[in-house]
């Protein structure tokens, strides 16, 4: 029997509030100077400023660099601001975008060479050896989950092609979950997110991949996740909603351990050639991805279906699939690619860049170039 190894060592303050605690922990941890890492548009908006009323104490400084999908050059320009404020730990105050970005600032600090030379897949790839400084990681929406993940997701600056540091090194020390962060997110992007959410449970627990442990946290955070998502998009002040939209983000993260599968190949491949958001990428190609898939694992998809509470007679996985497509509807996500700007010409782009995703090499159903192309043609 084959060894296997599992680990969930992300320490998580959790619940309304958490922001608060934020000051104290890092002053224990001997921490003066932090640079908070965020993105433009957060940075100027009320909750980043009463995040900063509670860091007394600690001289801080803020690097708001990262916009829409990020690329190693905004890390390397939030190392060279770590650098000029001298600073000792960073800060991640953001959705997944800052997060990812916050994630490799350290290693960017810290070590030699770009941070496109540190990528798990690179031919001579650099090994992380230097001290990190201290990260902490605060998610203002729930979607992506990297508070809690060990690889940041940054693009290359001229194709856009999504590259991958993966290590256990870059997990933040400690997070600080505070739903409340997520209040003030317009419905839509509530509602992206929060599918990137179910995207990344469900398909962890398609996964083929062993890990049990995973395979339960994705079934709970998909129940948690669908039972308020149209909740949180349509009452965006209901706390619990709120809340429970952060875990099952959380828990949708530590799943993916496991892996993920095409889905996310085509959501790569959206946000390299047309710069797609990527839960809105998700979003859109999930039931025509699932519907594909559910011919050969049509058990784990009664299995959804049973957890997300709909009547699953009959096997086989269509009544999720119908389910999946009605809460798209419920949350404002309607129509297809066409209707945001992808035509057939992005085709030759798009296609090879999902076959070649390495997400898709654990999709439950082989995909070739061509099964790309008709899943593309699919959603339009």
């Amino acid at each position: 029997m084959n060894i296997s190894r599992f680990a969930f060592p992300t320490p998580i303050h959790f619940g309304a509030g958490a922001r608060k605690l934020v000051a104290a922990h890092l002053l224990e941890q001997g921490v003066k100077r932090p640079l908070i890492v965020t993105d433009r548009a957060l940075a100027q908006l009320p909750v980043m400023a009463e995040f900063r009323s509670h860091l007394g104490g600690l001289d801080v400084a803020v690097y708001d660099g990262v916009f829409g999908n990020p690329t190693c050059a905004q890390v390397m320009g939030g190392a060279a601001a770590f650098k000029a404020h001298g600073a000792d730990a960073v800060i991640g105050f953001g959705g997944g975008a800052a997060l990812d970005v916050a994630k490799v600032v350290g290693v960017a600090a810290t070590h030699e060479g770009d941070i496109l030379e540190y990528v798990w897949d690179h031919p001579q790839v650099r090994p992380i050896v230097n001290a990190l400084p201290y990260f902490i990681a605060l998610p203002t929406t729930s979607g992506t989950g990297s508070e809690v993940g060990r690889s940041a997701v940054v693009s290359e600056n001229d194709t856009h092609h999504k590259r991958t540091v993966f290590s256990a090194k870059i997990l933040a020390r400690a997070v600080f979950a505070d739903p409340e962060l997520t209040f003030a997110l317009p419905a839509h992007v509530t509602a992206a997110t929060g599918m990137d959410a179910l995207t990344h449970n469900i398909e962890s627990y398609l996964s083929p991949a062993y890990h049990p442990l995973c395979d339960g946290i994705a079934l709970e955070g998909l129940r948690v996740g669908a039972r308020a998502l149209v909740t949180a998009v349509k009452e965006p002040g209901n706390l619990a909603a709120r809340a429970d939209m952060m875990m099952s983000s959380m828990m949708g993260a530590i799943a993916f351990q496991k892996d993920l599968g095409s889905v996310h190949a085509c959501a790569h491949a959206l946000g390299a050639v047309v710069d797609m958001h990527h839960g809105l990428a998700n979003a859109l190609m999930i039931d025509t991805v699932l519907d594909w898939n559910r011919e050969v694992v049509p058990a784990k998809f009664d299995e959804m279906a049973h957890v997300v509470g709909v009547n699953s007679s009959g096997g086989g996985g269509a009544g999720f699939i119908t389910w999946l497509r009605q809460l798209k509807a419920d949350i404002g996500i309607t129509g297809g690619l066409a209707e945001r700007g992808v035509t057939l010409d992005h085709l030759p782009r798009l296609v090879p860049l999902a076959a070649t995703d390495f997400t898709g090499g654990t999709n439950p159903r082989p995909a070739t170039e061509a099964d790309y192309e008709r899943l593309f043609r699919a959603a339009m």
